[in-house]
């Protein structure tokens, strides 16, 4: 029988960088790394580029549940990144939340 995770949260967000930019937003999201793996809820965080355009970046974090993502969302270092150092390097994002499909 299938089973949905109870309460983890699987973040899928998509990133494509401003042309020249995209060495300085993958630095930047591996800056991310450190202090999002310290926080309570955290499970996982993993940082992708595409294999044929390096613009597209997309990293994928894992939470123990919607309230522990939410507040990785309002961390100081997440909210800056948002607020003033996206609009310099992205020129558009995407990000999806999801349920596991347990095997």
């Amino acid at each position: 029988m299938m089973r949905m995770a109870d309460k983890e949260i699987v973040c899928v967000a998509e990133f494509v960088a401003l042309p020249g930019k995209e060495k300085e937003l993958v630095e930047t999201f591996h800056g991310l790394m450190g202090p999002t793996h310290q926080e309570p809820g955290y499970i996982r965080y993993e940082l992708n580029v595409h294999l044929e355009d390096p613009r597209m970046i997309t990293f994928i974090e894992k939470f123990k549940s919607r309230e522990a993502f939410d507040t990785h969302c309002a961390t100081p270092y997440i909210k800056h990144f948002f607020d003033n150092l996206r609009p310099d390097l992205v020129e558009s994002f995407r990000v999806n939340l999801y349920r596991e499909v347990l095997p």
